[in-house]
């Protein structure tokens, strides 16, 4: 697939803007622009504008195209031809065929970190029927922004405030009562049967929203009904398993896993290393957890060489991808702002980085993100299939196990409650029901004496 040169990114968008395509639109304007090209250069088609369009859009017929879809692309490339007869200062046609080095694939850009408000990050660009709730959800988006809370955060508190909002059918914000969260709370308890922790969550959205973006006071509930949080005993896996699972793992995510078992790391936690976070002297690993708090854990000795030889990788990949002049990896704003030229550094690069560049749609930059989540969690789903192991395994799963072999080798509830970044030890004292903990203070029956 071709490149699109910035330049030419920017002009043609903009030239669709004028044209009064929709911002919804635009990625798949951009797309079958994209598409266009690089079918001219690979078939080497001759002839007319016309007679380019005809041929391309051939192709998308017995590629099974819909017919509204083939209607997109033909508006799409007639704007472009458009854009070149009004004049536009735009590169020869061999300079935008150049293809992307590599195996340089062009993706949307991750709604992280797109240039854009952090209401439309989570992925809430549609307005709804309520300009005043509208209003009200991007003051939580701005509040959320200020305390520098995370993506998902952010969007699990717009999504519960959206269904508020559809639950009391648009009511005006200025005209919400406590009463209202009394009925919705009740509602989600007694009619939907939720979980304690959905109800929890819904709750701690809400109290966000009033606090925060409605700025009023909550008041108190204490007449709702709460569903009772149960004991939760985490699964664990063996010895034997992990190492069936891993054998049936394939690179980069056997080492993914190595590490969440090697080192206690939530899934966000490891797939977010980055080359400065590894001391290979110290033999330490800082990691970087939930609610910026930061630790550090030693690195597992058995896979030392494969971080190292993985470490190469990266110094590869980084002198490559400058070397194809790509903008860099992604990083928090306030850093970017502050050192321009920190994205480029090798410091900052991702440890697991994906293999494809990704393409910001309003800036037309080429930047690297790291591996996708669902990658990972599709490759384990697979792996423990084939291990025929009978237990639900997720990657978080490697961390409860973590905790559980340390305790059953004798380590200490704190020692275990540091290692995994527990604020309360009430938290990890959980994985004392899991199997009964070995040490040299054994609970043993006077019976037995």
């Amino acid at each position: 697939m071709i490149r699109l040169p910035p330049h030419l990114y920017k002009q043609y968008r903009e030239f669709c803007v004028k044209s009064s395509i929709k911002n919804c639109d635009l990625t798949d304007y951009m797309m079958w622009l994209r598409y266009f090209l690089d079918f001219c250069e690979k078939y080497q088609v001759a002839g007319d504008e016309e007679q380019k369009t005809c041929l391309f859009l051939d192709k998308l017929q017995q590629k099974k195209q819909s017919e509204e879809k083939r209607r997109q692309a033909q508006h799409a490339i007639s704007l472009y031809f458009e854009m070149i007869k009004g004049g536009s200062t735009i590169a020869q046609t061999a300079e935008l065929q150049k293809p992307l080095s590599g195996s340089h694939e062009v993706h949307q850009a991750p709604i992280k970190y797109a240039h854009k408000s952090y209401y439309h990050e989570a992925g809430y660009q549609e307005k709804s029927a309520s300009p005043e709730w509208d209003e009200v959800l991007q003051k939580l988006a701005d509040e959320i922004k200020v305390r520098h809370y995370s993506r998902k955060t952010l969007k699990t508190y717009a999504l519960w405030s959206r269904q508020f909002q559809r639950f009391l059918k648009n009511k005006p914000p200025e005209d919400l009562t406590t009463e209202d969260v009394k009925e919705y709370l009740t509602w989600l308890a007694v009619k939907c049967q939720v979980a304690a922790s959905t109800q929890n969550q819904a709750f701690n959205s809400l109290l966000f929203l009033f606090r925060h973006a409605l700025k009023r006071d909550f008041g108190e509930l204490r007449d709702v009904p709460r569903a009772k949080k149960s004991l939760y005993i985490p699964v664990v896996l063996s010895r034997e398993e992990i190492d069936s699972i891993l054998a049936h793992l394939y690179y980069p995510y056997n080492l993914i896993v190595k590490l969440l078992f090697g080192c206690g790391l939530r899934l966000f936690e490891c797939l977010q290393l980055r080359v400065r976070d590894f001391n290979f002297d110290a033999g330490v690993l800082t990691v970087h957890g939930k609610g910026k708090k930061d630790r550090t854990v030693p690195l597992p000795e058995t896979i030392r060489d494969e971080l190292q030889k993985q470490m190469k990788r990266i110094i590869e990949i980084h002198g490559r991808d400058l070397a194809d002049g790509y903008d860099g990896v992604f990083l928090d704003d306030a850093v970017e702002k502050k050192f321009p030229q920190a994205p480029k550094e090798l410091v900052h690069q991702w440890f697991f980085p994906q293999s494809s560049l990704t393409l910001m749609e309003e800036t037309g930059e080429q930047r690297r993100w790291h591996v996708h989540e669902s990658k990972l969690q599709k490759a384990l789903f697979v792996a423990v299939r084939k291990a025929n192991i009978p237990k639900r395994v997720t990657a978080h799963t490697f961390r409860h196990s973590f905790a559980t072999h340390l305790l059953q080798a004798g380590y200490d509830i704190r020692t275990i409650q540091t290692k995994l970044g527990h604020a309360s030890l009430k938290t990890t004292m959980i994985y004392t029901h899991c199997v009964p903990v070995r040490t040299i203070k054994e609970a043993r029956s006077p019976l037995d004496f």
